[in-house]
């Protein structure tokens, strides 16, 4: 769930939603329906997502529409999540709490520091107002690195 929800930069509703007609198996995409009015995107699913999410589809019992299941096989919930997060946080010896929410920045951090485009990263992210992608690219080191080569 932790990597779905960082590479994809999802919202925790999005990703506790994520049901397996959003993933295409034969070609490594997933299907990205933003909520809070967002843009949906078609995002490429990386190998060892893609490995892992077969492998969860074929293990998972009983069967679910939902891509993420809870022990009583319903759908995970928001606040189960916020919690498996926490305690990941203590688990990992975080001198903070760590919040569903971090995920999603640290993807919008992590593709800015690649040197993504704010258009991009907007498109990516599913914002509607541009404004909200700006904070990820005013901070990244790579942001005036190319400036002066043709």
């Amino acid at each position: 769930m932790i990597l779905v929800a960082w590479r994809h930069g999802l919202r925790v509703s999005e990703l506790v939603d994520l049901r397996w007609d959003q993933i295409d198996f034969v070609s490594a995409t997933l299907h990205v329906r933003r909520v809070k009015r967002g843009t949906p995107a078609t995002h490429p699913i990386m190998g060892d997502e893609l490995r892992a999410l077969r492998r969860l589809q074929r293990e998972q019992q009983p069967k679910s529409p939902f891509v993420f299941t809870s022990e009583r096989a319903g759908p995970f919930t928001t606040a189960g999540f916020a919690r498996m997060m926490e305690r990941a946080g203590v688990e990992a010896k975080l001198s903070f709490k760590a919040h569903p929410h971090m995920l999603r920045h640290a993807c919008g951090f992590a593709l800015a520091n690649k040197g993504h485009d704010t258009r991009g990263l907007q498109a990516y992210l599913g914002h509607r107002n541009i404004q909200h992608t700006v904070r990820y690219t005013e901070l990244s080191p790579t942001r005036f690195k190319d400036f002066w080569r043709s």
